[in-house]
């Protein structure tokens, strides 16, 4: 969050003098929208309405709506503007740990763009969409043969809505044997989003330890489980980039005490088409289709999580199902065992038409290829980084490299400083502070789309700025960042106290 002034322009680093006009070269300098004046012009004519609105009653609007009027050109510059401000998957690696944000192929864009996908309704009789119910159903196909599992639900709307879902089916299975179980286990290292889905179903939750070399702590695990554990819920490979080893035993142990394993698979884009989750004793397991499978996200753009589910999960799976019958495809809104919906319609239809093109376009062995690229683009960011940066763990990582911040100790430079000066060398900075278990995390994930050039090129402005930083050169990391469109918020200022709304034209 940020005031509602005029953004501070950013200061030379050097004898570069600012510039009169506030722009850059290129990037021209921008206001907030609310700031560009306008309030008494539109862009567009609209004719006056032929009734009147007699029938709203007090809800009729009296005093103006409080919109700036731009014309066309002036509309379509600000945002264009606003775009060049911002860092993006198309104009350089985004090193997001956790996050997977990769290349998204055109290909998917072009198909997901089809009237018969994009323009239809989900409320048209299933008889004009049986395409689309169709495409639902081979997706399902390919997203089961990959994991291994019976059974999917499609509807989810991202991760945590998947968690939610496998959860809610547990609770369900429990409940139809008349076993009310009380506690979740969840590792330290798990994303937040795994405790704070439990307890929304209700659970208690229980943390389970981590070993020094970043896994589940097995002792701890089987002390802990018990006949009122309804499941735990384990993320592999894990957030500190490392696979669990010991899985097939962790599943053993749930099941021997009745109870579940639930999978985050936010990190399946690290194994898949070389795992079957199944195959490792899993019982439910959501997939970012946003993430494994390229489609677009971040920003507050759409997601898409369904739940895989094993034999035991499966006649609990939300609603609705995909029916084949002699008719053509159908959905059942209302199946014997289901625990109910997880939203109003049946999930983001333009995420099943763009994963559903990327499974298609890669085949089983470039999805296996998948894998192995992420896994060796992190190894390759690990091995170079390593003699100067300090890894949180030894040995080889999966899909991202994770470092704590033990290298910078007696520079005077911190984790946050140093991601700020990588935004002036014109990289997003890598996921920080997480996970909580690694003290001044930095955890890099690159993702198996980018090429050694660019891997190297991300890699040589880390390894110049360690340099500077052990060097002394305090300063460089301090006042970052420089050179972007705005400089170092106060952070703190902007979280307890943030300026939520724009002042009334005046």
């Amino acid at each position: 969050m940020q005031s509602v002034g005029r953004p501070t322009q950013p200061q030379a680093v050097s004898a570069t003098p600012d510039t009169l006009t506030g722009a850059r070269g290129l990037l021209q300098d921008e206001v907030l929208i609310f700031e560009l004046g306008g309030w008494d012009k539109t862009g567009v004519d609209l004719a006056e309405p032929e009734l009147d609105a007699s029938d709203l009653g007090d809800l009729v609007r009296v005093e103006p709506i409080g919109l700036p009027g731009l014309s066309e050109p002036e509309t379509l510059r600000h945002y264009v503007r606003l775009s060049q401000k911002n860092h993006a998957i198309d104009l350089a690696l985004y090193p997001l740990g956790s996050c997977t944000m990769k290349h998204n192929p055109r290909l998917n864009e072009k198909m997901a763009r089809l009237a018969g996908f994009a323009d239809i309704h989900p409320l048209q009789p299933q008889s004009t969409v049986q395409g689309a119910i169709e495409l639902m159903d081979e997706l399902s196909h390919w997203l089961k043969t990959l994991t291994g599992m019976p059974a999917v639900a499609l509807s989810p709307k991202a991760g945590a809505h998947g968690e939610l879902c496998g959860l809610l089916a547990i609770r369900a299975a429990h409940v139809a044997r008349g076993d009310a179980r009380k506690r979740v286990l969840v590792p330290t290292s798990a994303h937040g989003t795994n405790p704070a889905t439990a307890a929304f179903v209700g659970y208690l939750v229980e943390e389970i330890a981590q070993t020094d070399d970043g896994r589940v702590d097995l002792g701890d695990l089987e002390a802990k489980l018990g006949p009122d554990v309804a499941a735990i819920m384990v993320t592999n490979p894990n957030t500190c980039g490392l696979f669990e080893r010991d899985v097939i035993e962790i599943a053993r142990l749930t099941h021997s005490a009745g109870a579940y394993f639930y999978c985050d698979g936010a990190n399946f884009n690290a194994i898949v088409g070389r795992v079957r989750p199944a195959d490792l004793g899993v019982d439910a397991m959501h997939i970012n289709l946003h993430k494994t499978f390229s489609t677009p996200h971040g920003g507050g753009g759409p997601g898409a999580g369904p739940v895989v589910l094993s034999e035991a999960l499966a006649p609990y799976a939300p609603a609705p199902w995909i029916v084949h019958g002699e008719d053509g495809y159908s959905l059942d809104e209302a199946p014997a065992g289901a625990f109910g919906r997880m939203c109003a319609f049946h999930g983001q239809m333009g995420m099943f038409v763009r994963a559903l093109a990327y499974m298609k376009s890669h085949g089983t062995d470039g999805l296996r290829q998948v894998a192995e690229d992420a896994v060796l683009n992190a190894n390759y960011i690990k091995a170079r980084l390593s003699p100067v940066m300090s890894a949180a763990f030894t040995g080889p990582c999966m899909h991202e490299a994770l470092f704590t911040d033990a290298w910078l100790e007696g520079t005077g430079v911190t984790t946050l400083d140093f991601a700020k000066a990588m935004i002036d060398e014109g990289f997003h900075p890598m996921t920080m502070y997480f996970p909580l278990v690694v003290h001044g995390a930095m955890l890099i994930e690159p993702t198996e789309t980018e090429s050694r050039n660019e891997l190297d090129r991300f890699c040589d402005a880390v390894l110049k700025l360690a340099s500077a930083a052990r060097s002394g050169d305090a300063d460089r990391f301090k006042g970052a960042p420089f050179h972007a469109p705005l400089r170092r918020l106060d952070e703190t200022r902007a979280a307890r106290k943030p300026v939520l709304k724009c002042p009334p034209p005046g």
